[in-house]
């Protein structure tokens, strides 16, 4: 495999140009410096055990050798011409110069970074245009995506199993289905069209070495539906619609206001980390986007306990004991859910902060494949919990019944 650079040109500031001469050459280096995470200490130098600098120094030129103000490069163990770093000049009082479209062939797998460095101070506001294709034995996907290509093949095939049971009692049943299994059959199918769409995004991505801008926007809008669709199913489930409410009354408006934000800050996020980009945003503006989505998610899961905690209350208290299982096993799986996810947080802060250079970047896509995993396994029990069957509208007209018989209680007292 290899990468390659791709009209690559520098331009220095007209101050730094006005002080060389036109008839001079090499009047300004920058070099591009290419090595694997695990030899990035061959890159650099300390002089008397002090700070570590990259560019050779005067002290440093006598200790190691080096040439100033070039940056300093200690051939590695395993390969002598590793790490690499390609020399451009800037000629005479130029403003601009290119670097030649090379191609560097990679032959061992490993995390490889990219820098390009001035050591000269007079290059300071110097600025850069072009691009670098890199290619894998596979395709174009880097190797910490490249697994989620299959990954998602796995999924697609779990959501079309979930949607064959699903639909074979929804068919079966059809007469006596509620909204709420509607709603649980919305999230499937829009869980399977994610699946596919993302299937699609890498295949694409592989192949050509671009992000479909149309393709993943799809995806991300996809994705923000079922998640926000999902976030509403549990937190209807928890309030007790379809089971010990018909409707949701006066919280109708406040649980739609609620699905819209989130819809919106999801949408936002997933766009401005997916769409068009293949490495991660920076992480200032990682922040201010992800702040407002972890803050719905902590308000929708203390919102879907307590509305559990009154539903399983009602229950008791009217001795209805089918349906008081039904919701401690669903509230025993959102317990389990919330504490894997917290677990998952966790173990994702530790892996990111104690793997700065990527070293461990095969097994990084386990990160993002445990939130599909997590999301199809909750869904799970939700189809289990609230297949169709012929009771569900029988219990929904007692429910009606037994309301209407308390009424006419009520009139003749």
């Amino acid at each position: 495999y290899f990468f390659r650079f791709e009209n690559i040109t520098f331009w220095r500031t007209q101050a730094a140009a006005d002080e060389q001469s036109d008839k001079e050459h090499g009047t300004g280096l920058i070099q591009a410096v290419i090595f694997e995470a695990a030899d990035r200490n061959n890159i650099g130098g300390s002089a008397y055990g002090g700070q570590r600098s990259i560019c050779c120094t005067p002290d440093l030129a006598k200790l190691e050798g080096c040439k100033q103000g070039e940056v300093i490069r200690i051939p590695s163990s395993t390969d002598s011409k590793w790490p690499m770093v390609l020399n451009i000049y800037f000629g005479g009082n130029d403003l601009s110069t290119s670097m030649d479209n090379a191609k560097v062939p990679i032959m061992k797998t490993g995390m490889y970074n990219l820098f390009f460095i001035a050591c000269d101070p007079k290059l300071k506001g110097t600025t850069m245009s072009g691009k670098t294709v890199w290619k894998n034995p596979d395709g174009y996907l880097p190797g910490r995506m490249a697994p989620l290509k299959k990954f998602y093949v796995y999924m697609m095939i779990a959501y079309l199993l979930l949607s064959a049971i699903w639909f074979s009692q929804y068919v079966r049943f059809w007469k006596d289905i509620l909204l709420l299994q509607h709603c649980i059959t919305a999230v499937i199918g829009l869980g399977l069209f994610e699946m596919i769409l993302w299937y699609f995004d890498y295949s694409n991505f592989n192949s050509t070495g671009m992000r479909p801008v149309v393709i993943t926007t799809w995806v991300v809008t996809v994705g923000a539906i079922r998640k926000t669709l999902a976030r509403l199913l549990i937190l209807s489930v928890s309030m007790g619609y379809g089971v010990v409410r018909p409707t949701l009354g006066g919280l109708t408006s406040k649980v739609l206001l609620l699905g819209a934000t989130y819809f919106l800050a999801s949408e936002l996020l997933d766009i401005t980390e997916y769409v068009g980009t293949i490495n991660d945003i920076s992480g200032r503006a990682r922040l201010f986007l992800v702040l407002p989505d972890a803050f719905l998610d902590a308000f929708l899961i203390l919102w879907i306990f307590t509305s559990l905690s009154k539903t399983l209350e009602q229950l008791q208290v009217k001795r209805i004991s089918a349906k008081l299982d039904l919701y401690r096993k669903f509230s025993n799986a959102l317990a389990v859910a919330v504490i894997a996810s917290v677990a998952w947080i966790t173990f994702e802060v530790y892996f990111k902060a104690t793997d700065p250079f990527n070293e461990r970047w095969q097994s990084a896509w386990i990160i993002t494949a445990f939130w599909d995993i997590l999301s199809f396994a909750l869904l799970c029990v939700i189809c289990y919990l609230w297949a169709p069957s012929q009771s569900s509208q029988r219990d929904m007209h007692t429910r009606k019944m037994s309301r209407t018989n308390l009424m006419m209680k009520k009139l003749n007292l």
